[in-house]
């Protein structure tokens, strides 16, 4: 079965999620080869891609490799987003990911990544600015919420569908859970209930058994 992602159309419903340090661009190949349906770039600093430092620039090549063409940015001010996704799309990103799921330190210490899930207004502008900077369709990654009392995945994907985000995945974890102890999958289905577009469903799917199985708890549509 394919999903659709904005006007982009998906072979198959197994994806390759973005790691830093480890989904570079032969990783990528690989997966892509083997019949991922989406691969998705190492995380990309929308700042320092403007700033073409070396590094991003590496990690957001790519065009050409695989298709579609997938570059992951991450941010925390809503020009350097906008400049982040302009960019990508003259690179010929066909679709354009928003990471608010990095749990690391220092990503989260500088209020990007998962730290965004605390700030959903803050969110929602990085949000915004994306969207109307690029044509390619915008994607979201996030977690659940930022610990077990701030469980605000829901309302986050509810707001950025408005805002036009084409699919969303899910991190069945908190971000202070960071990847200790099991994803729950049962509580992706909350954010599957709350919007209309694409939920994919991320965490432990180790075997064809556990994707089986977390699609039937979580109700994701991937």
């Amino acid at each position: 079965m394919s999903i659709t992602v904005g006007s982009v159309v998906l072979k198959n419903r197994v994806f390759l999620a973005p790691m830093s340090g480890v989904s570079d661009a032969p990783f990528r190949r690989a997966a892509h080869r083997s019949g991922a349906g989406l691969v998705v770039s190492e995380m990309v600093a929308s700042q320092e891609l403007a700033k073409e430092r070396p590094d991003m620039l590496r990690r957001a090549a790519g065009l050409g490799q695989v298709s579609p063409f997938v570059i992951q940015l991450a941010g925390r001010e809503a020009v350097w987003m906008a400049e982040g996704a302009r960019i990508a799309t003259d690179l010929g990103a066909d679709i354009i990911d928003i990471n608010m799921g990095c749990p690391a330190r220092q990503v989260t210490g500088g209020w990007s990544g998962s730290a965004l899930m605390r700030e959903p207004d803050l969110a929602l502008s990085l949000i915004e600015a994306t969207v109307k900077a690029t044509s390619a369709p915008v994607t979201l990654k996030m977690r659940l919420g930022w610990d077990e009392r701030c469980l605000n995945a829901p309302d986050i994907a509810r707001k950025a569908e408005a805002a036009g985000v084409k699919m969303i995945t899910i991190h069945g974890r908190t971000r202070c859970q960071f990847y200790k102890g099991k994803a729950n999958w049962a509580a992706i289905r909350k954010i599957a209930e709350a919007v209309s577009i694409p939920v994919v469903a991320n965490g432990d799917g180790d075997s064809v058994t556990d994707v089986k199985e977390m699609l039937a708890q979580s109700g994701a549509r991937q």
